[in-house]
């Protein structure tokens, strides 16, 4: 009887043990690694750039993907055209960084903490350094009377060389427009819907296409408190950019769905805001302390397509 007791709690501690001690730890980054809303992009001479939430929007720069060092910002100038988003701040938010046609893409987000008064504007490079972005203008902006919020903007280019943003933050959830690819600048008045929560907490979309799938990293929870952060990964997948996305039990992530790839363990408070760069997942996470700090680890998919960290 001992024994069979000693099996069945046993069994009953695999069933219950908490699924993201399963999870890697980060992977191992040094120097200058304090980032919140990361996003990275491999330079044409082989190094890494990665912008992230800051004052005219912090960069940093790195030749192996371990050893980080601070490169000013996109704007030391200031970006006056954002503050009648930012309530005056200089602190401009969620970055996504491309290179493209020769030249290095910048969308970016202005708004205040719990406002959906925002906007996401556009900037280009030749070298991606700070004091090289030239402002294209405004792409998408919401107003307090719209039941969706313009930030975390993600850029992706489908098999059709058809160019789409993805961005949002609770309301009604993740959206989708079309963009011009001469300009990098929306293209029509649609507005798709890709993910949402019924109002609750999503955002940080990010999409990549693997195999015969376009998938759909979002954030679920809460960021931006610390050690107290409940920030997690989520993922579904879709045969067409614009959805319907599904998670590996295939519910709709429009319906709130989403399969968790990584969560919060032990001194490693709420993960998220990823973006995948080739074969790595770049997120941020907070400490004991409360300091966020840049995230990486290996992205890899299993044999039904599914990706899984390592």
């Amino acid at each position: 009887m001992r024994s069979i007791a000693l099996v069945l709690a046993a069994a009953l501690i695999v069933v219950t043990a908490p699924p993201a001690e399963a999870y890697p730890l980060p992977g191992r980054v040094t120097g200058d690694v304090s980032v919140h809303d990361p996003s990275a992009v491999r330079r044409t001479d082989g190094s890494y750039l990665v912008a992230h939430t800051g004052n005219g929007i912090a960069l940093k720069t790195s030749t192996d993907r371990i050893a980080f060092r601070n490169a000013g910002s996109a704007f030391p100038g200031g970006a006056s055209w954002t503050t009648p988003y930012t309530g005056g701040s200089s602190n401009l938010w969620a970055p996504d960084l491309s290179y493209r046609d020769g030249r290095y893409w910048l969308y970016y987000s202005a708004s205040t903490f719990g406002s959906n008064r925002s906007a996401i504007f556009l900037a280009t490079s030749p070298s991606g350094n700070s004091g090289t972005w030239t402002h294209r203008g405004l792409v998408v902006e919401s107003r307090t009377s719209d039941d969706f919020n313009a930030i975390d903007p993600d850029l992706v280019v489908d098999d059709q060389g058809r160019w789409w943003l993805s961005f949002g933050s609770f309301w009604s959830g993740i959206k989708m427009i079309a963009l011009n690819p001469s300009t990098g600048l929306r293209s029509d008045s649609t507005l798709r819907s890709l993910a949402g929560r019924n109002g609750g907490p999503i955002e940080a979309p990010n999409i990549v296409k693997h195999g015969a799938y376009y998938y759909l990293y979002v954030s679920f929870d809460y960021c931006c408190r610390g050690a107290s952060s409940t920030y997690r990964v989520m993922v579904g997948r879709s045969t067409s950019v614009t959805g319907p996305y599904v998670d590996r039990n295939g519910t709709a992530l429009t319906s709130g769905g989403g399969t968790e790839i990584l969560a919060g363990q032990g001194s490693v408070h709420g993960p998220g805001h990823q973006d995948v760069l080739d074969d790595v997942l770049v997120y941020h996470y907070y400490t004991d302390t409360g300091a966020s700090r840049l995230g990486i680890n290996l992205l890899a998919h299993d044999s039904a397509g599914w990706p899984f960290l390592w």
